[in-house]
């Protein structure tokens, strides 16, 4: 086995994040200061890994692991060498180097032909960027000279339901990489030598592209796009131009687009913008809000998922509610009211859920929700879970209209939403009274963080701080949502798209 050199060996990650881009290789290895803070969400991405990597480790129990040192590879590659040398026959996270690669291989099994690689990934498939992954460890081990008999990828079942204890059998789905990984050893092979030239080297001139964010978001993101305005051709949403094309053409600010290449959705966010205008299909609008009528509910889920599933019934990545927040109007003129839950935590909150939705929502009600579909799919596997409440949550999604489609089908535009329907922004442009900015939890993904933090804290003081925190932001929801109903009543009728401030 090859001696790995810390500062000058290349890594299996290294390795897929330079066939992404060579120069967020050489950034990663030159200077690694440059890159973007870690987010919440990347910081989720890690932990999830390490916790599917930990649960696969059962599929082939009593192993060695190697752990990680990142100052001493060079160990890690001895003790697994030991571990070998007296007959351990699964290793966790073993350790070799070959070629100036150094790799950590997430399960190693010796088998009857010889020694099996397993490749553990977080999906619910065989992704095309999981296969450099494999291959590169491949390369590195048979070089190493290690007879590898076969390479899986290990990847999550998304059928799979959880009933009891997880079943890792059951929950993982072994695929055999053996062949493709085998034909890809001369493309591994010349990828290094390139990279290997590539970092001794300056740094490489390669401009912005769309590898910035495919197949991962690259961690070098804002020091590359510094020089990018804010307003420019990246910010035209949706498909349509090629705006790569126009970048690489000298056309960047979005004021040089040329209207006439744009197709219609994607030149009236540009018009409107540059020309600060805004416009409300009147005759649509009418149409969308006869459909609404009273009494009024105004519903938002905040929900979490996990990769292994928590509950009983629940099954991978799948949405579960454990907060509502319900705004209500029963008739024209009425004092508005308010309906709220949060679960409790670190418990099944499904039918808790159920239960208090069905006891607050008449039968007859209209439901409102910003961006509905959604809410049903949430309303429908509550009705899969919870039997006894099935007709009356199969009522509700009946009875369901979605807030967001005036916005989604431009029957009202302004040049501020940008091409976006989303209600974080459509609201302060509609209700200018009512923000998200400094909350201490103003997005989906921070409610989740919160409701977690919530679960794992035991100070009674930093529960009720969450839960106060929470309630607030699932409160804000549904209250936006009423005041863009009264604002769309108002525009259908002839009045402006913002200016509105309730005193």
């Amino acid at each position: 086995m090859d001696q790995a050199n810390n500062t000058a060996s290349l890594s299996k990650s290294k390795f897929v994040q330079g066939l992404q881009c060579h120069k967020a290789l050489y950034l990663q290895i030159h200077h690694p200061e440059l890159a973007d803070p870690v987010t919440p969400e990347r910081e989720a991405l890690f932990r999830t890994g390490y916790e599917v990597g930990e649960l696969a480790q059962s599929l082939f129990p009593g192993g060695v692991v190697i752990p990680y040192d990142p100052n001493d590879y060079d160990g890690q590659i001895a003790r697994t060498r030991a571990e070998i040398e007296k007959g351990t026959d699964v290793l966790y996270e073993a350790a070799f180097s070959y070629d100036g690669v150094f790799v950590k291989v997430d399960i190693l099994r010796q088998g009857k032909a010889g020694w099996e690689l397993y490749e553990v990934k977080s999906s619910a498939s065989v992704q095309p960027y999981h296969i450099p992954d494999i291959a590169v460890q491949y390369y590195v081990l048979t070089g190493a000279g290690i007879e590898i008999s076969s390479a899986h990828l290990v990847h999550i079942n998304g059928e799979f339901v959880k009933n009891g204890a997880i079943q890792p059998d059951k929950f993982f789905v072994l695929e055999d990489m053996t062949g493709t990984v085998q034909d890809m050893e001369d493309f591994v092979r010349t990828e290094i030598g390139k990279m290997k030239v590539m970092v001794s080297g300056g740094m490489p001139v390669i401009d912005i592209g769309p590898y910035c964010k495919t197949p991962f978001d690259c961690n070098f993101y804002g020091y590359c796009w510094q020089r990018v305005p804010e307003n420019s051709v990246f910010s035209l949403r949706n498909k349509g131009v090629d705006k790569f094309a126009l970048y690489r053409n000298g056309i960047i600010r979005l004021q040089d687009v040329p209207l006439d290449i744009l197709n219609s959705r994607q030149r009236q966010q540009a018009e409107f913008f540059l020309n600060e205008k805004e416009f409300a299909d009147r005759k649509a609008l009418k149409s969308f809000l006869e459909n609404v009528r009273y009494p009024i509910y105004f519903l938002d889920f905040e929900t979490f998922a996990t990769t292994i599933p928590l509950y009983d019934g629940t099954s991978p990545f799948q949405q579960v509610p454990y907060q509502y927040s319900l705004h209500y109007l029963e008739c024209e003129g009425a004092e508005l009211g308010h309906h709220e839950f949060l679960a409790r935590p670190n418990v099944d909150p499904r039918e808790e859920v159920a239960a208090n939705l069905c006891l607050r929502i008449p039968d007859d009600a209209c439901v409102l929700a910003f961006n509905a579909p959604f809410e049903t799919r949430i309303l429908r596997k509550l009705a899969d879970a919870s039997p006894r409440f099935k007709k009356k949550l199969e009522r509700i999604i009946d009875n369901a209209i979605d807030l967001a489609v005036p916005f989604r089908s431009r029957y009202v535009y302004h040049w501020e939403m940008n091409g976006s329907w989303s209600q974080k922004v459509v609201l302060p442009l509609l209700a200018n009274d009512l923000s998200y900015k400094g909350m201490e939890v103003a997005n989906g993904s921070m409610a989740m963080d919160a409701y977690f933090a919530m679960c794992a804290s035991r100070d009674p003081l930093e529960i009720a701080r969450i839960r106060e925190n929470l309630l607030k932001y699932c409160a804000l929801d549904t209250l936006g949502m009423v005041r863009i109903l009264e604002r769309l009543r108002a525009i259908a009728e002839g009045g402006k798209i913002t200016g509105y401030n309730q005193e």
